[in-house]
Order: structure tokens, then sequence, then C-alpha cells
């Protein structure tokens, strides 16, 4: 399969500018087979001043024309994650939509981010752990401030999960412990890793870019620099499989 992580420069536009931008990104995009987006671009994670205003249901009109692009473009789309309003929560929530523009599966950010942010305060954390059968191989799903948490990783595995999305919005004064974490999730569990992490600036945050493609051998296929730019690689899920026959570490588990 080939994929496509399309790292979007970050400003403080509006939420009508941003849509706007990641459409026009997709549409200078090549043919891919899944194209992944970056976590809540649609006004920026910092903007938490915004997040109650621009949030919107999953029938709203954001996921609406990214189901749209997905049918006209007859490719899977991680469309990174938007703050879901549903009743009177709000959540860090990833869509995941087939080529079709069904949604195939959402997750909901489990580890939500404290630390000089109010994520926290905000949103009400994710519980459901996602894996999801995909054409290629099954899919399991976190969201930035996951990566810290290899617990959650392990139990993707556990749901057989050999290739793992991640949108982010990873700031650039962390960004070492950013690469060190991609690659180690998926060395240690034997799988693929995509990333899409924000570039530039908003609310005053830097981002720190650098989305990346990763096999099960820790080894980086694509890394993308600090600015706007799409991030590609071609890669054969079936390898995480081979990987775990090769090396059966996972099986030598003794603490689950």
């Amino acid at each position: 399969m080939k994929v496509a992580s399309i790292q979007l420069e970050m400003g403080d536009r509006s939420k009508a500018e941003n849509i706007e931008y990641a459409l026009a990104r997709l549409d200078q995009t090549p043919a891919v087979d899944l194209i992944l987006l970056p976590e809540i671009w649609t006004c920026g994670f910092f903007a938490f001043d915004r997040y109650a205003a621009d949030s919107e249901p999953l029938d709203g009109p954001i996921v609406t024309a990214f189901r749209q692009k997905a049918r006209e473009r007859r490719c899977h789309m991680v469309m990174g994650s938007l703050v879901e309003r549903e009743g009177s929560g709000l959540f860090n929530t990833t869509v995941f939509i087939g080529p079709d523009g069904e949604i195939i599966s959402r997750y909901r950010k489990i580890h939500l981010f404290g630390y000089q942010s109010d994520e926290t305060k905000l949103l009400t954390p994710g519980e459901e752990v996602v894996v999801t059968d995909t054409p290629w191989g099954r899919a399991g799903f976190s969201t930035c401030y996951d990566l810290r948490f290899p617990e959650l990783f392990r139990r993707m595995v556990d749901r057989e999960a050999e290739i793992f999305f991640i949108p982010s919005a990873w700031p650039l004064a962390r960004i070492e412990a950013w690469r060190l974490f991609n690659r180690a999730r998926a060395h240690e569990n034997l799988a693929f890793l995509v990333s899409c992490n924000c570039a530039g600036e908003n609310a005053g945050k830097r981002y720190g870019g650098h989305s990346m493609i990763v096999d099960p051998w820790g080894k980086v296929l694509a890394e993308g620099g600090e600015g706007a730019e799409v991030v590609t690689a071609e890669i054969d899920v079936r390898d995480a499989g081979r990987a775990r026959a090769e090396f059966p570490a996972l099986a030598d588990r003794v603490l689950r």
C-alpha cells in the first residue's frame, strides 16, 4: 500500500480557512491508498478558546466534506482529529473513512494532555482501544500524547494490530522525544507506524513536524522536516507478520 502523511502548516486561521487549506492540500496530493492528516488541525491544538465553538458532531460539515473527498479519490483516509461534540461532551476524535465515503471507525483520544495545556480541562477522555480491519491488515489508532503510553500499543497488538496510525500536534520543543517514541512504538511491537504531525505555529506555539513512516524493525522509511510537506512511502503490512515470525519477541511476553 502507498501511504501519504499530509503535514499541514498551521496558522491562526479561521475554521473555514483551515478546511479550505486542508482540502486544497488533499487535491495536490498524488494518488495513494491511504491519506493521514494531523491532530485538531481544524483550529489548532493550542487554540483552546476555540474548542467549543469549532466543535461538531460526526455528521457535521467537516466530516461530511472529507467523506466526499475520500469518495472522490477512492482512497482510505484518516482525516486526523477534530473536536467532536456529542451531547454536552467534547472529545478529541480521529475519524477513519473508507473509499466509499463511509466512516469505518472513530477513535477518541484516551490520554489527554495536561502539561501547559487545557485539553484535560475541556475534553472528555476516550475509553475504547480501537483496532480495525483494513484491506492491508489490522490497524490501530492513537493520538499524539498517547505515544508516551506503551501499554496502549500493547493492547492494540493484543487485538492483532499490525500498523498504527497517529495524528499529532507535537510541539517543536520536544521533537526529539517524538522521533524516539515513533521508532520505539513501532519496533517494540514489530509493527508499522505512520504518524502525521502539524507544522507551523498557532496560538503562540510552534509545532515540530517530522511526520514519520517507520517499519517493524524501527527503520525510518520516510520523515518530514519542520515545514508543510507530504511524506510518502510504499509498505507491505504483511512484513509485520514476517518480522514477528522471524524475531518472536511478542510471543515471549510474560507480563500481560
